[in-house]
């Protein structure tokens, strides 16, 4: 199906500039054994990045199943997202944290999984000494003639050495569709780009997100063969403005 070719793609999208190796040299494992040793860390979703902010800064993400006594509760993640310092030496026995955010529940896998967390190290310039890195998570679920796929996004500074968040996470990318075995079936693609505008009147940047949505039919012909009907795109941009803590973000872009 057109639909499965789809997802496929979102799911790789940017791979050049977000993906990461497995945290190199044991980092995100000693900075877990360190910070919370009686937590479980889920390492196939632990990432890091060395970040072009400041030479020799990493940053790290420590997702943490939240305990359950209940074996059918969709799992809930707690967050630590690091800034680390490594010394000009390279030992990577004296990294130094230099700032950290804890975030109690901040993920879920309440209707669909999380396939991916990466660091996103894109020139988000919020303020001239404001650079803000991004969170993207992918998720991804499958039923029975439905699947899914999305793409989020978190933005975070470090100022004054401390850590803090200042955009909720916003979905980017969507890919949705409904079918049944004779072809029949809608689908539903949304694509989304991030920038920044100058905003006089205020300390950061406005965040622009241009955002395109594409539906699409399909349909049983009458010899038998399957066609897709594409509908006209529709295209919206909607403006994030700083209210002195963090971006406001309607409710209708956060989370899928």
């Amino acid at each position: 199906m057109r639909f499965l070719r789809h997802a496929a793609l979102l799911l790789g999208l940017s791979a050049a500039g977000l993906s990461h190796a497995a945290c190199e040299s044991g980092l995100a494992e000693r900075l877990h054994a360190k910070l919370h040793p009686q937590r479980a860390l889920d390492e196939r979703l632990a990432a890091c990045k060395p970040w072009p902010g400041a030479p020799g800064r990493i940053v790290v993400v420590l997702p943490m199943p939240r305990p359950s006594s209940d074996p059918n509760a969709a799992k809930v993640y707690d967050l630590e997202v690091l800034m680390v310092q490594r010394p000009d030496n390279g030992n990577t026995e004296r990294d130094t944290v230099v700032g950290r955010l804890f975030q109690a529940e901040a993920l879920d896998e309440e209707a669909v999984a999380i396939q991916e967390i990466l660091v996103d190290t894109g020139r988000y310039m919020l303020a001239p000494d404001a650079r803000a890195f991004g969170l993207r998570v992918r998720y991804r679920g499958t039923t029975r003639g439905d699947t899914f796929a999305s793409e989020t996004l978190r933005l975070y500074i470090v100022q004054g050495g401390k850590l803090r968040e200042v955009m909720q996470e916003v979905e980017l990318d969507n890919e949705s569709g409904e079918w049944n075995p004779d072809c029949t079936g809608r689908f539903r693609q949304l694509r989304s780009m991030l920038s920044t505008r100058p905003n006089r009147k205020s300390a950061f940047a406005d965040l622009v997100l241009a955002r395109t949505v594409v539906q699409s039919r399909g349909q049983m012909q009458e010899d038998g063969s399957c066609a897709e009907q594409v509908q006209p795109a529709h295209y919206g941009t909607v403006v994030l403005r700083y209210d002195g803590e963090r971006y406001r973000v309607p409710k209708m872009l956060r989370t899928p």
